[in-house]
């Protein structure tokens, strides 16, 4: 029970410092390549890109980082009012500590360079955009949390117009890039685009390769140690049912399991090493729902 209990405390511990390293990525990707090439790309980080660099266009005022603290203040707090629970601690803290990280780079490590960007390259720091953004919101999202701001516009629009939170998403976003081109140029409101799309594949992609689990249907004649060797070694639980075969009209067990992507070539070693004449399928899956895998109410 206490090696429970402090286990449950070392992964507490290890998901808040995963998600601080996620916050950080973040940071990293919005003000060193993200702002000075305006590449709005959504979210609360694009649209204070836009207001930036609007009122110090043409009112010679205007931080960044102070736009991200007011906006996802107010998006917070109608978080809270409209929904409750939803709008959880986590997202609260990682919204706020985005700002913050973001304030001390502006203070403290300033970009310097005469083009006010870390290369003249702006296709390279458009992927770097990219990789730091999606990491970070991956991260985030692993660690239950997300850096708030337009996820909150689109769950507030999602419980009021029944729209799905994806399309929400895309929508905000979409009228973030769009603004790009008149506050910026065509040429930067291209990449914007560019890097909105980009963003939403490479997201996806990202939750699916973590999230990757393989699935196995075992067709033997030793189900007993087979099935031991699962609950035993891999430490997960089996379903088995009876099965016949068509050809040969002999009587067989199928066991099936899941297991994560690190567990299954022990597994496919164990089962080979059994039972050598066993029919082994695996299937690749990213959504394992129930028991020791992601909550089935996701």
């Amino acid at each position: 029970m206490k090696s429970n209990k402090k286990n449950n405390v070392m992964k507490q511990i290890l998901r808040f410092l995963l998600m601080n390293v996620g916050v950080v990525i973040f940071a990293i990707g919005i003000y060193f390549f993200t702002t000075p090439n305006g590449f709005a790309i959504g979210g609360i980080g694009g649209l204070s890109i836009v207001l930036s660099k609007f009122t110090q266009t043409y009112f010679n005022f205007g931080s960044q980082a102070v736009y991200m603290a007011v906006i996802n203040t107010l998006l917070l707090i109608l978080g809270v009012i409209f929904l409750g629970k939803k709008c959880g601690f986590l997202t609260i803290y990682c919204s706020l500590l985005l700002s913050a990280v973001t304030l001390v780079f502006e203070k403290f490590i300033p970009i310097t360079t005469p083009t006010g960007t870390l290369t003249d390259n702006p296709l390279l720091e458009l992927i770097y955009v990219i990789v730091c953004i999606s990491l970070g919101s991956v991260i985030l999202f692993r660690c239950d949390a997300s850096s708030g701001g337009t996820d909150i516009i689109a769950l507030i629009m999602r419980k009021y117009t029944k729209m799905n939170v994806s399309v929400a998403l895309l929508l905000s976003d979409i009228l973030i890039v769009f603004s790009t081109f008149f506050v910026y140029n065509i040429q930067t409101g291209l990449f914007a685009t560019i890097g909105l799309f980009a963003k939403t594949f490479v997201v996806e992609d990202l939750m699916d390769s973590l999230n990757m689990c393989k699935a196995f249907t075992i067709i033997t004649t030793k189900p007993d140690e087979i099935c031991e060797c699962i609950m035993n070694e891999i430490q997960h639980g089996a379903t088995m049912y009876d099965a016949k075969g068509v050809y040969t009209g002999n009587d067989r067990k199928v066991i099936v399991t899941v297991c994560r992507r690190a567990e299954a070539s022990k597994l496919r070693r164990r089962v080979s090493q059994i039972d050598p004449d066993a029919f082994l399928i695996l299937t690749k899956t990213s959504e394992i729902m129930g028991k020791g895998f992601m909550d089935i109410n996701s």
